[in-house]
């Protein structure tokens, strides 16, 4: 019998170490104006060296932080790297905070420490497409099958729906039909029961079946006369189906009691009190972005505990408790100082694109990619992404989310002068405009598109229209 014994190997690798302080930049800069407010004030409650800062200097604090410094950087001019602050390099943190990263080699230097997508790191709600995702990663099946559902999934909407078409799914026969029916069936079976379905009716039918197999009258209603239903034409339904109206008001109880949007119940939002986090205003008849700081406490490091910093006015443990926290709450000052540093520049650059959508409204904002906004701004894009989530602006327009400001364009980044969400809106016109007697189909709509010069196919009108739950042709259509 052979005996395994010990070995030691070693073996070089390079591995990326997130620091408290840099996950709290990343934090800070996602956090919208009333979150960073109850932040800060969070961070004044555990950490006694945060003050917030008054309109009049108190009597106790007749010097500023700066000349605190140049102060106590010149008591041993002979000796500099004598600091009576032992330990705790002062200057090195206040001339890091009074940095606000300006020029382009630190700024590129902590860029540098941001490439990794840091998303995966920090906690975000569960929705919908999570909670599916946990349960196809416990669910037994091929990999093929696996690779389909992972897509099903990502091309639901908000409803729970499916949107994607059966060619995009088979990604034009890459997977047969057998493997996207199986992989439908296996997601279809997943809670909430009616997702993955491509219709109120096939969503109402399995729950029926899932929820009361036996009642084939509530399932023969879904299948037959689910639009009558809407209509509320009962007698008619009573007539076709040879049922007492009376059997048929209870059947019709029960389908009331069907969720005919699953997935909502994991995709609730909050209602939520909006405050515009910047301004876009016109100065000498140009566009400028300034950050809404009103209600926003200023902070400073509290003269009372920095004086315990000083050799032999508190003893050791005293001293290295307040350089602890003089820390803590430098970094902090700091990431906050470069939150607002990042979000001016990211608007900027938006501004810069989006002029005319600020003067002349919806229909002149013009495609902007987030990659192009970071590559401008000398970021990654994950730095812009965090840059605008959840924040709002206050325009000519209204308030709009900045995430608003961008869009693909039509033929795709790197084609095409008209947004999607501008796109979007003519579609909605053509078929607000069209006879309702004979509606536009979108095959009509795609042609009267592509005689503007948009050209885009069919499928694309109709998967725009659905994502704006625009009723199909045939649903459109009045009946004389």
């Amino acid at each position: 019998m052979a005996w395994q014994g010990l070995k030691l190997n070693l073996r070089v690798a390079q591995k990326q170490i997130l620091t408290p302080g840099l996950v709290q930049m990343v934090s800070v800069l996602a956090l919208n104006r009333l979150e960073l407010r109850e932040m800060i004030n969070q961070e004044m409650i555990a950490n006694p060296v945060l003050e917030e800062q008054s309109e009049e200097p108190t009597q106790t604090d007749n010097y500023s932080d700066e000349t605190f410094l140049k102060a106590e950087t010149e008591k041993v001019p002979e000796k500099p790297e004598a600091n009576p602050f032992d330990e705790f390099d002062v200057g090195t943190f206040f001339n890091q905070y009074l940095d606000t990263g300006g020029d382009g080699g630190q700024s590129q230097e902590r860029e540098v420490s941001e490439r990794p997508s840091f998303e995966k790191f920090l906690s975000s709600p569960s929705g919908l497409s999570d909670h599916l995702q946990w349960q196809l990663s416990v669910t037994i099946c091929s990999d093929t099958v696996k690779e389909i559902a992972d897509s099903i999934i990502g091309n639901l909407d908000e409803n729970g729906y499916l949107t994607a078409s059966q060619e995009e799914l088979t990604q034009n026969g890459k997977y047969s039909q057998d493997d996207l029916e199986d992989a439908l069936a296996v997601v279809q079976d997943f809670d909430p029961i009616g997702v993955g379905t491509r219709d109120l009716r096939e969503c109402l039918l399995r729950q029926l079946k899932a929820f009361d197999p036996q009642n084939t009258l509530a399932q023969q209603i879904v299948s037959e006369h689910l639009k009558q239903v809407q209509s509320n034409q009962l007698k008619e339904i009573s007539r076709a189906l040879n049922r007492p109206l009376e059997v048929l008001k209870r059947t019709l109880d029960v389908i009331k009691k069907l969720d005919p949007r699953p997935g909502l119940r994991y995709n609730k939002t909050e209602p939520r009190l909006v405050e515009p986090d910047v301004y876009f205003r016109k100065v000498d008849d140009q566009w400028q972005a300034f950050l809404n700081e009103d209600d926003m406490p200023q902070l400073r490091l509290s003269p009372t505990y920095r004086r315990l910093l000083v050799k032999d006015a508190a003893d050791r443990d005293v001293r290295n408790y307040v350089k602890e926290r003089f820390t803590a709450a430098v970094q902090l000052m700091k990431n906050i100082e470069q939150r607002k540093h990042t979000i001016l520049r990211v608007c900027q650059s938006i501004i810069a694109r989006q002029g005319e959508f600020l003067d002349h409204g919806q229909d002149a904002l013009k495609p902007m990619m987030i990659k192009e906004v970071a590559e401008e701004v000398g970021v990654h894009p994950s730095t812009v992404s965090r840059a605008v989530a959840s924040k709002y602006a206050h325009t000519p327009q209204g308030v709009l989310e900045l995430r608003s400001f961008f869009s693909e364009s039509v033929n795709g980044p790197e084609g095409g002068g008209m947004s999607l969400l501008t796109l979007k809106r003519l579609v909605k016109k053509m078929i607000e405009e069209e006879d309702a007697a004979h509606p536009l189909t979108d095959e009509q709509i795609a042609k009267k598109l592509d005689d503007a010069g948009i050209h885009v196919t069919r499928r694309t009108v109709a998967k725009y229209r659905e994502d704006m739950r625009i009723p199909s042709t045939h649903q459109r259509r009045e009946k004389s």
